[in-house]
């Protein structure tokens, strides 16, 4: 945690749990990216945090945008960037969406079937837009990362080819192929086989006469949580590293998909405990502790005990205890750690504040709206 989120916390008038994002680190992580990986572009992922704030702050650093669909363009936009600067990532998009992305200036275009292809293409020939590039996104082994993708995005690599030269026949540019290894994703190496298969697609395709020019790396840059990550530098070293390997002298374009990575550690919940209390009165060490924040409310990503954040309390230091932690609603689901308890200590209360820390990703954007009555959570950029 910062001094800056610290004096927020402090002076802030209690009003429920809420979400404090600090600038400065999301400047310093988009830095550290460009830097690290130099000869790429870096395409936010929005979905990760679409606060108006940092959408201004990363197109002034000069940013370009991933977004899933035309209200993130519209923010985007909003924010100072230019359509050029935007990418409709999502594989899964309404016509009339694409066709009002095109009015915008978009022209890039994630797809992963010969029928999202065309819905391009039919949008393409009613807006009259030209130029509109398209990348074709491959499925990937997720092997490593805490928060696997599944089989929802992607195509196989043989079919890629056919995919891309679909969008080739429908006058579109067959611009390059994409691919994602695994949100919160460990191995610096998870990138290597995905590029083999990449550079086997842009062979196939040159030899039908299609030259490809791009490979979207996607995201996969963790944060942290309780574990040590590698550094980003070790990240860019590795992917130039497979890119050499597998592409030779003829290194690609590349972009980059940051979005944990990039705002995650610029991020804390302030949490209150509202009961603590055990099942039965036998002799049960395991006790519950319901916070006023759970999987409805921003928690989503501690389904299946997958992200498993660091919490710090006023008590840290003295004797703990193993503990189920538990968010508020009337909902059996929403229960964060049950399978693997978290040790807390044994002096937290009711009325306690607690911080959740590495919550800058997939927190305010996750949160449900007004389930059981509860607010939504409440998010301050600083």
């Amino acid at each position: 945690m910062t001094a800056r989120i610290h004096e927020f916390l402090r002076t802030r008038d209690d009003d429920g749990p809420c979400l404090v994002v600090d600038r400065d680190v999301v400047r310093d992580n988009y830095l550290q990216f460009a830097r690290s990986l130099p000869d790429t572009r870096v395409f936010y992922a929005v979905k990760a945090n679409p606060a108006p704030e940092l959408l201004a702050l990363l197109a002034e650093l000069g940013s370009c945008f991933d977004t899933a669909s035309v209200q993130e363009m519209k923010l985007v936009l909003e924010a100072g960037a230019t359509a050029d600067r935007i990418s409709f990532g999502n594989t899964i998009k309404k016509e009339r969406d694409i066709a009002r992305a095109l009015e915008l200036g978009v022209r890039l275009f994630a797809v992963d079937c010969e029928a999202e292809v065309e819905k391009i293409a039919r949008a393409a020939e009613l807006t009259g837009a030209q130029d509109i590039r398209v990348f074709c996104r491959i499925l990937c082994d997720g092997a490593g990362a805490e928060w696997p993708l599944s089989r929802k995005f992607g195509c196989a690599p043989e079919m890629a080819v056919e995919v891309l030269e679909h969008a080739w026949r429908h006058g579109l540019d067959a611009y390059g192929v994409s691919f994602h290894v695994g949100s919160q994703q460990g191995n610096t190496q998870a990138w290597d086989q995905a590029l083999a298969a990449s550079a086997a697609i842009f062979r196939e395709c040159a030899e039908r006469g299609i030259r490809l020019s791009m490979v979207n790396l996607g995201g996969g840059f963790p944060t942290r949580y309780l574990k040590q990550i590698p550094a980003v530098e070790a990240y860019g070293q590795s992917i130039f590293e497979a890119l050499s390997r597998h592409f030779g002298n003829r290194i690609p374009e590349t972009i980059i998909e940051p979005g944990r990575g990039m705002v995650g550690n610029a991020g804390v919940i302030e949490a209150e405990v509202v009961l603590v209390s055990r099942k039965s009165r036998a002799e049960d060490e395991i006790r519950w502790v319901y916070l006023d924040i759970g999987k409805f409310g921003g928690l989503a990503e501690t389904m299946d005990e997958a992200i498993r954040y660091a919490i710090r309390t006023p008590h840290d230091g003295e004797a703990s205890t193993p503990c189920v932690l538990a968010g508020p609603t009337c909902d059996s689901a929403d229960v964060m750690y049950e399978r693997i308890p978290y040790d807390l200590p044994v002096s937290l209360s009711i009325g306690d504040k607690v911080l959740i820390e590495g919550t800058g990703a997939y927190t305010s954007t996750y949160a449900a709206v007004a389930f059981n009555g509860f607010p939504p959570l409440k998010s301050y950029v600083i």
